[in-house]
């Protein structure tokens, strides 16, 4: 069975740091362009950040330009979102995409092959 797997989401306080985990069963992520984004209640959905399949070229959206790293180990198999200085508006549901053209269009993948089933991230006092 292909699928993505998240985790590593949760409630934090403001100014706080979670890492998200995007785990690949089934592929391999190394011939993929892997792209995070999030959803919140009410909002359209937002491209987070991308890395590129070959030379992991990151990208990322200017609403976390400078708080959030994206980072991929094609020996784990496995993708991360480090997200620091988090703020209430980060509050959404967080998924991982593969896309199969490799390049990043921005902070977004230019088409979704896979998709996870997204972590909640919660950022309140």
């Amino acid at each position: 069975q292909l699928q993505l797997v998240e985790s590593g989401g949760g409630l934090v306080q403001p100014g706080g740091s979670l890492r998200l985990s995007c785990v690949a069963s089934g592929f391999t992520l190394d011939y993929y362009a892997i792209g995070w984004f999030r959803q919140a209640p009410g909002k359209e959905r937002e491209g987070v950040s991308c890395i590129s399949r070959q030379d992991w070229l990151t990208y990322y959206a200017d609403s976390v330009k400078g708080r959030f790293t994206i980072s991929r180990d094609n020996a784990k198999n496995t993708v991360y979102l480090q997200m620091n200085s988090l703020k209430p508006e980060d509050t959404a549901v967080y998924y991982c995409a593969a896309s199969s053209i490799g390049s990043c269009s921005g902070s977004v993948l230019r088409v979704l092959n896979y998709r996870g089933q997204g972590t909640q991230v919660t950022v309140s006092s």
